[in-house]
């Protein structure tokens, strides 16, 4: 996989909560700890197998040049749908930021070696949708991938990005990875540190909270659907009296 990644620009400074409550208190409910984790960070989840049809609207909806530095050169359609259908779930990571309308418009995929002599290492490629940059959707799902990775025993996480692609070499160097620039590509290898109980517990109110928040989301587009059919048929009735009037 072409490692090479879109992401938004002003990425925000990195924010690290205290997510592990001390005193040996409960943790918190999911809802109330939205105030205290990033807002980005609730957003985030893990995607599976069901959600391959919004991945491929999320890459079709990108330009040439986009498809360009996120895939490293010019994907087509039919690239990119192989592309999509080649995601192995079960091996890889995905993870992915919807929008209250439930459209995906950012997306990560956290590759890991099939060459078991490279189990402790993983590849990061990001695109968010151009309607979508400025937020730091970019560098919070970098944050995520790194923090699952790390929690999966990863050890050397890589970015192959073009060298134009600064905003992608700026996250790299601000995580403090080693970068290489030869000629048009770059290189950046970031070496990870062994999973704590605090990364673990970590991603796991992540996780749980993008999962609410999906669910949130999904209940409100149904709502509002519901309302648009009532409005339908309410005006359908109001023109059949009028009609019948007249």
């Amino acid at each position: 996989m072409n490692g090479a990644n879109i992401l938004g620009m002003n990425e925000p400074k990195d924010q690290n909560p205290e997510l592990v409550p001390k005193g040996g208190d409960l943790l918190p409910h999911p809802l109330e700890l939205g105030s205290r984790l990033s807002p980005w960070a609730a957003n985030i989840r893990e995607l599976g197998p069901k959600h391959r049809g919004r991945i491929q609207r999320h890459l079709l909806a990108l330009d040439e040049h986009d498809r360009y530095l996120r895939f490293g050169y010019i994907a087509s359609d039919e690239q990119i749908k192989r592309y999509v259908e080649g995601l192995d779930f079960t091996r890889d990571s995905i993870f992915g930021i919807y929008n209250r309308k439930l459209e995906l418009i950012a997306m990560a995929h956290l590759a890991f070696s099939v060459d078991k002599s490279f189990d402790g290492c993983g590849e990061f490629g990001v695109s968010v949708n151009k309607a979508a940059r400025g937020h730091g959707y970019g560098g919070k799902l970098f944050e995520r991938a790194v923090r699952h990775a790390r929690n999966d025993g990863v050890h050397l996480m890589f970015i192959h990005a073009l060298s134009e692609n600064t905003a992608m070499i700026k996250i790299a160097r601000r995580a403090g990875a080693i970068v290489e620039r030869d000629g048009s590509e770059t290189e950046a290898y970031l070496r990870l540190p062994q999973a704590t109980f605090d990364s673990r517990v970590t991603e796991m109110i992540e996780e749980q909270i993008a999962k609410t928040d999906y669910r949130l989301k999904v209940q409100a587009k149904q709502f509002w659907n519901f309302l648009k059919s009532v409005q339908e048929v309410r005006q359908g009735v109001q023109e059949g009296r009028h009609k019948s009037a007249s």
